[in-house]
């Protein structure tokens, strides 16, 4: 889609690009055991067997609903956008009052929205536009809720109601709830003005004040890496994997440091190496799906010689979803 329209994979998936960790709503909560489980079967990375437990609880009962957005949150992550938005429109009509509803289903839309033709991509992204602001005017508490409120003002065309000074406002709600989140919006913000030595002031106060560095060292190593400052993103690399190392709640913070080498095509090795700790570990998250992350990590031991090697993870993924797209188009 073009870029002076708006990216609404960046919008939609602040997860990664932000490195912003979501909690997941059934163990938030506190709903039925067998939503629990699913969620947890889920943050494994087990798609296809998180689904399928949860088949029998979108059609009918007090969990519905909640079982509903669970189901959208797993077709987000296989990029599966047509499923995701139907199952979060379900679930936001049985609990309209429910922010998470309305933040997962403006995060299904603006990933559809990267996928069509600009004359729908513009009214879905009037349409994520509602979302967000709704999700955050349920709750306005939730910094999940307000950085993707924040980061569409940031990214989107005034046209469909962006604009950096709406994103600043967000900027400010932020300061009261997390501070970290609050700086590493206002860097982003600095970005899209050009002034980077803001940006890159605010990125380094949201490590200081993070309760999870790791997840925000990512974020200053892709800067980096973009400004071709490429001894500042290794340094930086580093230091998010000896921090992520030791902070169980921040393993993820290996899948994002991949994908920042990745982006810019950079350092195979490492980016594999850092897939496979990730891998290895018993904190991964939906934030960084295993399934993508095998897939990933196949590109890589594509690239290094190992095409044996890739294809036993291309069968990792598939045997987690096994209609996973880019899984299933890696020999094609």
């Amino acid at each position: 889609m073009n870029e002076r329209f708006v990216s609404f994979r960046r919008v939609a998936l602040v997860l990664l690009t932000a490195a912003v960790m979501i909690p997941c709503t059934a163990r938030a909560s506190g709903l039925s055991q067998a939503i629990a489980e699913a969620d947890r079967v889920f943050q494994t990375g087990a798609a296809d067997k998180a689904l399928q437990q949860i088949s029998s609880l979108q059609n009918g009962g007090a969990d519905t609903a909640e079982a509903l957005n669970l189901a959208c949150r797993i077709h987000f992550a296989l990029q599966q956008w047509d499923k995701a938005v139907s199952e979060c429109e379900k679930a936001t009509r049985l609990d309209n009052q429910n922010s998470a509803y309305h933040m997962w289903l403006g995060r299904a839309l603006g990933l559809k929205a990267e996928h069509v033709i600009f004359t729908s991509a513009y009214g879905l992204g009037k349409r994520v536009l509602v979302e967000f602001e709704t999700a955050a005017r349920l709750n306005p508490g939730s910094p999940e809720a307000l950085m993707d409120l924040g980061d569409f003002y940031k990214s989107a065309p005034g046209i469909i109601g962006g604009g950096l000074d709406k994103a600043e406002n967000v900027a400010k709600q932020l300061d009261r709830i997390d501070v970290s989140q609050a700086h590493q919006l206002r860097g982003s913000i600095a970005e899209s003005r050009g002034d980077y030595g803001a940006a890159e002031h605010e990125y380094k106060e949201a490590i200081a004040t993070a309760q999870h560095p790791a997840l925000r060292l990512t974020v200053l190593a892709s800067f980096y890496r973009t400004r071709k400052r490429y001894s500042d993103m290794q340094a930086t690399l580093h230091s998010a994997e000896g921090s992520a190392r030791r902070d169980p709640h921040a393993t993820v913070a290996l899948y994002d440091g991949a994908g920042v080498l990745i982006d810019g095509k950079l350092d195979p090795g490492t980016a594999a190496r850092m897939l496979e700790e990730y891998l290895a570990s018993q904190t991964k998250t939906e934030e960084g799906p295993a399934f993508e992350a095998y897939v990933r990590l196949a590109k890589m031991k594509k690239q290094l010689g190992d095409p044996g090697g890739a294809q036993l993870e291309i069968a990792a993924a598939l045997a987690l979803a096994h209609d996973y797209k880019p899984a299933l188009e890696f020999n094609r």
